[in-house]
């Protein structure tokens, strides 16, 4: 958690940085490409990685075998994407994105030599070395970023940044890891993981599609500038909450696995999911109210289509983010047939609602993503509860007196505002006004309302000095 508040502080002043110097147009060429390298990603990332984690017995002979795998993988989805640059950009209608697209498929092949390594050192739970190589590749792919949008490299500039940081990432996963690939490959243990792998991909594909075909149908039907507004207000709302919610889906879904009991898992879950609303549900309820003064103080009126958009994903972001955990108890206990299953189900309605919420702009395809999640969430709920052999209500209990908590902030939030706009207060003092007294007021709410809240976080600091003063001793 400690590292993705310094990644998201990171990636948010970068994010604030290079859309001022871009604008809208050049923050959408790069985001058409980004939508389908995103794809290819998840093909080397969500199987045989997953099935690694999960094997609970793995050899030198299955390492090495998903080690070599991957890397022919990666061969091939580079040279897939170099010749697929050329009909990207015919389908956009925009022949800027050609090369822009050739040169991001090199972070298949950057990212490939790291996959294994990192899936290792999360099944050895090893996260102290994933999470500072994380801030490390997110400080110098930022600066890069940064620099060449300042001398005026436009698009570029974006591009340049997710190379950096694939490339980066996978050098310092292997100067953390002690494992090397031995030159072995079976067929066998390959078809072994695969049964397994086949599923989380099937799952992360049509995961992919829900929230990437909005990004497309926005730049193939409403332009660049259009997707630069949309693809905004999606780094500043779904972005950082999945990557909240990463940090701790990452650390169980190893330990899911490795308890194998039910009960044990339905507790854990719970709990997690517990402490992503924590942050979250207050975050999202806050910005939905200053979405407006946000946006023209840190972003300029020239982003100002993004505000609905941004509200409106507040609560996507928040859905999301609750329900982050239920993928990895449902592949932890091998429920994974089940997940995909949902997934493709999610993928139908969220898609159709994309393409009937087209011809209200990216408004209405913001709002189609909201009824589709908001659909969709209770059935994934369910299906986890059954998994783990609880009932709904007891997920609801278990963040009832957060949820409660955020309520009364976002009352507070709402008067707070209103008072300063009546007050003629200044935009930039009366955001920092409002977020104070959200800060305040939800802190005091969860101190009063939710003691089980309060103990977890003591009982969580407490342990957290033990483990320092442990480290300190000689």
């Amino acid at each position: 958690m400690a590292s993705q508040a310094t990644v998201q502080l990171l990636a948010f002043i970068t994010s604030l940085a290079v859309a001022r110097l871009l604008g809208p147009r050049q923050v959408g060429l790069a985001a058409m490409a980004l939508v389908f390298s995103s794809l290819a990603l998840i093909l080397l990332d969500a199987g045989l990685p997953s099935a690694v984690i999960q094997r609970p017995n793995l050899s030198e002979r299955d390492k090495s075998t998903a080690f070599w795998a991957g890397m022919a993988l990666g061969l091939a989805l580079t040279l897939v994407g170099l010749g697929l640059s050329w009909p990207l950009a015919h389908l956009y209608g925009e022949p800027e994105v050609q090369p822009l697209f050739a040169a991001l498929s090199l972070a298949f092949l950057l990212t490939a030599p790291g996959m294994i390594q990192g899936a290792l050192l999360h099944r050895e739970l090893r996260f102290r070395s994933l999470e500072v190589r994380t801030m490390i590749a997110t400080a110098l792919s930022s600066a890069v970023a940064v620099t060449l949008a300042a001398v005026g490299a436009g698009a570029w500039a974006i591009i340049a940044q997710h190379l950096a940081i694939t490339g980066i990432s996978t050098a310092l996963l292997w100067r953390a890891s002690e494992w090397r690939p031995s030159f072995q490959f079976s067929l066998d243990s390959l078809r072994g993981m695969a049964r397994y792998a086949a599923h989380v991909f099937g799952s992360q594909f049509v995961s992919w599609a829900t929230v990437n075909v909005d990004k497309l149908l926005v730049g193939r039907f409403l332009g660049a500038a259009s997707l630069g507004a949309y693809s905004l207000a999606f780094s500043i709302i779904i972005t950082p909450v999945t990557r909240l919610a990463e940090p701790i889906t990452q650390v169980f879904f190893p330990a899911f696995s490795r308890m194998r009991d039910p009960a044990r898992v339905a507790l854990a879950w719970l709990r997690g999911a517990r402490m992503v609303a924590l942050p979250v549900i207050p975050g999202m309820l806050g910005l939905i109210v200053v979405a407006p003064d946000l946006v023209r103080v840190l972003f300029g009126e020239r982003w100002e289509e993004a505000i609905p958009v941004i509200q409106i994903l507040a609560t996507v972001g928040l859905l999301q983010a609750v329900t982050a955990l239920d993928w990895s108890v449902l592949q932890a206990v091998d429920r994974a047939q089940t997940a995909f299953r949902f997934a493709l189900a999610e993928a139908v309605v969220s898609v159709g609602a994309f393409a009937a919420g087209l011809p209200w702009g990216v408004t209405g395809v913001a709002t189609a993503y909201l009824l589709a999640t908001v659909l969709m969430t209770p059935v994934l709920v369910r299906l986890t509860a059954g998994a783990v052999g609880i009932s709904v209500l007891d997920w609801g209990r278990a963040l009832a007196r957060v949820t409660l908590a955020a309520a009364g902030m976002f009352v507070a939030v709402l008067a707070a505002r209103a008072a300063l706009i009546s007050a003629d207060v200044a935009t930039t003092p009366q955001l920092l006004l409002t977020v104070a007294t959200g800060c305040i007021t939800y802190s005091a709410l969860v101190w009063w309302w939710a003691p089980d809240v309060r103990d977890e976080l003591r009982s969580l600091w407490d342990r957290v000095r033990g483990r320092a003063a442990e480290a300190s001793e000689p």
